[in-house]
Parts: C-alpha cells; sequence; structure tokens
C-alpha cells in the first residue's frame, strides 16, 4: 500500500472515476451482461474505496482493487437472482481471465467500451434512448445531465433509462462488435452519442466548443476524442467518423485560449490565435482530408470543415464568414438543428448584417429556440448591433438565466448589463 491520507485517497478516487469509469463498467458489463448490475458493482466498489483507501491508503494497482470488489457484489448479486445459473459460469470464466492480468498497467483491463457502445446502438433498443444509455453506462453522466442534452426532466430519462437496461439484460444483447455487415446500421447512433458527450455542458454562443476552457479539456472532451479515434481506426473509410474527430479536435485546439489568464471568458473572435494548439489543428486537418478523399458526405464532416475554417484565422488573420455561411447552409440541407440554425444566424450577422440575421432567428420556431442559450446570446449580439440595447440586454438577460458556467455569465453581463 501506499502510505497516504484522507485527501490523497478521496483525490484517488476522484481522479479514477473520471479517467476509468466508463471503461471499468464496460468491462464488468461485458462480464454480467447486465448495465445496471455493472453499474451497481463499481458503486458499491467506490463506496468501499471511500470507505477504506482515506484510513488505509491507496492500493498500488487501484483499478485492480475495484474491479475484484465489484467482482465479488456481481457474483453476490447473480447468487441472489433466478438468473444465477446463467451468469454464475460466465462470471467464474472473466474471473479466471482477470486473474491472470497484470494490473500493474490500467489498460491491461479491457477497454471494451466500443463494444458497450455497439450494444447500447443494438436494434433492439429504442433509437430515441440509444444516445442517452451510451453516455450514462460509458460516460457515467448522470440521468440529470442527460435530461437537460435531451430537453426532458430528469426523473422521465432517469425512468426512461432503467427500463432500457432492463430491456438490454431481458434481450441478452451480446457485448461484442457486430459483424461487419452490422456496424453500418449501428454506427450514426454510436457518432451521436460521442458528439452529445462532446457539447454536454458546453453553451458557447460562438459555436460547438467548451465554454469553460482548458479545464473541460480534462473531463469528457478527451473521453469522447478518445472514442472517436478508436473509431476512426476501426472503420477507417467511415467519413463521418473522420469528420466527428476532425471537429472535436479543431474545437479542442482553441481550448487554451477559451479563458483569460484570470480565467474569464473569452468569446471566439476576441480569442488569441497564438494559444491555438498547432497539434490539435494538424491532426484535425489530416483526418478531414481522408473524409473528404471518401466521398461520402456527411454533417460531422461539415462541422468539422466549419471548425476548420474558423481555425484558418490563425494563418490568414481573419475569418472567412461567407465560407462559414455557406457550410451552415449545407449542414442544415443534412442536419436541420436548433444549433446549425442560431450558428448559421451569426455567420450572416457577419455577411449581411445584424437585421438579416435577427430575420433568420425570427423563423425559428418559439418551442426550439426558448431553453437553448446560445440563441439568445447570438440574439444579444444582433439587437445590439442594430441599436435596440434594451431588447439586447432582455436577450442577454435570458441567456445568462440558461447558463451554469460562472465566468460565461459575467462576460454576458459585462457586455449587455453592465
Amino acid at each position: 500500500m501506499i502510505d497516504t491520507g484522507r485527501s490523497a485517497g478521496e483525490a484517488a478516487i476522484e481522479q479514477l472515476v473520471e479517467s476509468s469509469y466508463g471503461r471499468l463498467v464496460a468491462y464488468l458489463a461485458s462480464v454480467s451482461g447486465d448495465i445496471a448490475a455493472a453499474e451497481d458493482a463499481l458503486s458499491d466498489a467506490l463506496l468501499a474505496a471511500v470507505r477504506t483507501w482515506p484510513q488505509r491508503g491507496v492500493p498500488d494497482r487501484p483499478d485492480s482493487w475495484l474491479v475484484t470488489v465489484a467482482r465479488r457484489s456481481l457474483i453476490d448479486a447473480a447468487r441472489r437472482r433466478e438468473t444465477a445459473a446463467r451468469a454464475l459460469p460466465e462470471i467464474a470464466r472473466h474471473n479466471e481471465e482477470l486473474g491472470q492480468l497484470d494490473f500493474g498497467d490500467p489498460d491491461t483491463v479491457p477497454d471494451k467500451r466500443l463494444e458497450l457502445l455497439f450494444a447500447c446502438a443494438h436494434p433492439a433498443v429504442d433509437s430515441s434512448l440509444r444516445s442517452p444509455l451510451m453516455l450514462q453506462a460509458v460516460l457515467g453522466l448522470d440521468a440529470a445531465r442527460i435530461a437537460s442534452a435531451f430537453l426532458v426532466s430528469p426523473s422521465t430519462m432517469g425512468q426512461r433509462l432503467v427500463r432500457v437496461k432492463t430491456k438490454v439484460r431481458q434481450a441478452r444483447i451480446p457485448f461484442t462488435l457486430p459483424a461487419l455487415d452490422k456496424i453500418p446500421g449501428r454506427v450514426g447512433s454510436v457518432l451521436d452519442a460521442i458528439y452529445v458527450a462532446y457539447g454536454t455542458g458546453w453553451d458557447d454562443g460562438d459555436g460547438p466548443g467548451p465554454a469553460t476552457g482548458a479545464d473541460r479539456w480534462n473531463g469528457l472532451f478527451p473521453e469522447a476524442v478518445r472514442l472517436a479515434t478508436v473509431l476512426t481506426d476501426l472503420l477507417p473509410d467511415n467519413a463521418e467518423a473522420h469528420g466527428l474527430l476532425a471537429m472535436m479536435l479543431h474545437s479542442g485546439a482553441r481550448a487554451d485560449a477559451r479563458r483569460s489568464p484570470d480565467g474569464e471568458f473569452v468569446p471566439l473572435d476576441e480569442q488569441d490565435v497564438t494559444r491555438w494548439s498547432r497539434t490539435r489543428m494538424r491532426t484535425a486537418e489530416t483526418h478531414l482530408a481522408i473524409a473528404l478523399r471518401l466521398g461520402q458526405m456527411g454533417p460531422y464532416q461539415l462541422m468539422g470543415a466549419i471548425q476548420s475554417v474558423h481555425n484558418l484565422r490563425a494563418v490568414t488573420g481573419e475569418t472567412n464568414w461567407a465560407a462559414i455561411a455557406a457550410l451552415y447552409d449545407g449542414l442544415i440541407g443534412l442536419s436541420p438543428t436548433i444549433g446549425a440554425y442560431v450558428a448559421r444566424a451569426k455567420a450572416t450577422s457577419h455577411t449581411q448584417g445584424r437585421l438579416a440575421a435577427l430575420a433568420l432567428l425570427d423563423e425559428l420556431p418559439a418551442a426550439r429556440a426558448s431553453s437553448y442559450q446560445p440563441y439568445w446570446v447570438v440574439r444579444a449580439y444582433c439587437l445590439r448591433g442594430a441599436g435596440d440595447r434594451v431588447a439586447a440586454a432582455a436577450a442577454a438577460s435570458q441567456a445568462i438565466g440558461l447558463t451554469s458556467d460562472p465566468p460565461t455569465k459575467r462576460h454576458l453581463f459585462r457586455e449587455y448589463l453592465a
């Protein structure tokens, strides 16, 4: 054991949850065939860690410790269920396999996240619940955060997730990669879930990207990038997988510039391009070029191209808003989301003026726009440019009310209300 105190033990647990939760749940689900049971078993293991690590120290191999405790919990649960006769032999087989692993390297716990993603995208799972199920099972998001992304109440989302996990268990959906001829029918749901993970909790009114800056690079964002990278390795000829990865990397290239040195929010238009990551931009361009060569145009490639044009400002010193507006027109043709409409209006404000942009915003159904924070940010920006500072302040107030990020709130207040 490593001799450590309470704070170190708690920090180790928090770090493990951030870095390994999805990987451990995915492995335990592949053992038990039951996502809910895997989550419960890992929760039991984490609770045991909370109780023991601060006093006894963090184990030399914490992943191994958690998996061992979780396995015991799975076995105990299986014995209590009528399905024990089927479940116990499978768990025993995995116990034997796991006992032969060297847990000195955390990656020796088999990474089954991609398999779990495709299991969640099985035809037996309701299409509307595939992405929410992936977000909770693979990335560990709670029902409240998922509900916010899908504009439903937390209680409703929680009930739906419980039901769909039961369906997965009862249907005995295998936690394996599907046959190659089955992948095309499921990959769209997997890409969508990775995209939602990328955007969850981010409310940058200038387009997709983390509103909390570099610190978000240490949260869900790298997990989304990693899963997309694994997906491009698995499906090198899938243009949309490359497009999604390009989009996320281009956006992630700006992570360090989204906050000033004192932690305040910096809008995209005002960011210091010297703080953008050239390495991430180059990697993004590589994947975007691959996607375009494959000749299978889709929305994620257009999103990647939009972010590429934004980042070209690091070279040219200016933003080609006409190109961005045209790309958003194409994106709306393929995927008419509220985000695409609002972003096109922002681009239009630069090419045709604020009044033209306001006209586009006014065309959007109120039901779709009223709870979408970037809509109010762009509306405030256009109203102020059009000379209506009172209406701009009202729109900014709406945006502030829909924002959970304190630096973003402060920025909007200074810009429109101070």
